[in-house]
């Protein structure tokens, strides 16, 4: 495996480099179109890696990934109403960025094996099965960084080749499509069409945003931002939303314009690195760089 200074999938001989990260959870309340935010809480509150949280179907529980043993990263489950966290999966790899099937059965997470390959597995949430590893079929297999499922057939992944890229791979058919270079770690369906939105690096100062039409095969700028900060997500009522500092911004496309959604600096945040609303827009996770 290449490695690279800004991938967050690390094998175990540079562990110690994670980031301490936290996990925060807040209230999200809609009043006269208006968002604020209340009832903030920080439900990992330790040293270490905790991260890439994803809310569970019923929007009752948070997953998410956790260095608790040395050189290790696990899956585990935040109960939100009792406040608890337990693990889910265990082994002996180290599991990131845990996220549902589209049907709701598997969490998907990238494993960094042994050999230090990163590869997607699927962990079946009722029966505790053996994980399966689904991207073998990826046609000149690279290692994986990261991904986001656009349907039941099809991944969208971020492939750590040189330079970085993104790619479509369709697992009945095994065809694997080039999207684009230099991509950046962000990447989401829009609603419940066809199309997605990826961001590219156009230098070291901004980041161009396009939407992909499928059908077409042709993507469009939707949006730019004076920034390479890479989080951002597809929210369906909100449209496009990006993390800059301790700011959540959202794009307004009739006056082309960000505006400010939410300030987590009176909080204590510093570095919004990964966000994700639950499926109501009721709650917002957020990870914060310490």
């Amino acid at each position: 495996m290449k490695v690279f200074l800004f991938s967050l999938f690390i094998s175990s001989y540079c562990f110690a480099q994670m980031p301490e990260t936290d996990i925060w959870l807040v209230n999200i309340v809609k009043k006269e179109g208006k968002y604020s935010y209340e009832n903030p809480l920080n439900i990992s509150n330790r040293k270490g890696y905790d991260n890439q949280p994803s809310f569970t179907d019923d929007n009752k529980g948070i997953y998410f990934v956790s260095d608790k043993v040395e050189n290790q990263t696990d899956i585990f489950i935040y109960n939100i109403k009792h406040k608890t966290i337990n693990p889910i999966f265990q082994t002996r790899e180290s599991e990131y960025s845990p996220t549902l099937t589209t049907d709701n059965k598997f969490i998907t997470c990238v494993v960094v094996l042994t050999d230090s390959s990163q590869q997607l597995y699927n962990y079946h949430i009722e029966n505790k099965l053996p994980a399966v590893e689904i991207s073998k079929g990826i046609p000149n297999t690279d290692s994986v960084g990261y991904f986001t499922w656009l349907n039941k057939d099809t991944v969208l992944y971020y492939k750590l080749t040189e330079p970085h890229s993104l790619r479509a791979w369709d697992i009945t058919t095994n065809k694997d499509v080039w999207i684009c270079d230099y991509p950046i770690r962000a990447f989401k369906k829009t609603g419940n069409t066809s199309q997605f939105i990826y961001g590219i690096k156009k230098d070291s100062t901004s980041v161009e945003f396009r939407i992909y039409n499928p059908m077409l095969r042709e993507s469009k700028v939707y949006a730019t931002y004076p920034s390479v900060a890479e989080d951002f997500i597809w929210n369906n009522e909100l449209g496009l939303i990006k993390s800059e500092n301790s700011d959540l911004l959202n794009y307004n496309p009739l006056t082309k314009n960000w505006e400010l959604l939410f300030s987590f600096s009176s909080i204590g945040i510093k570095k919004i690195t990964r966000f994700v609303f639950d499926s109501k827009n009721k709650r917002l996770a957020i990870v914060s760089n310490l």
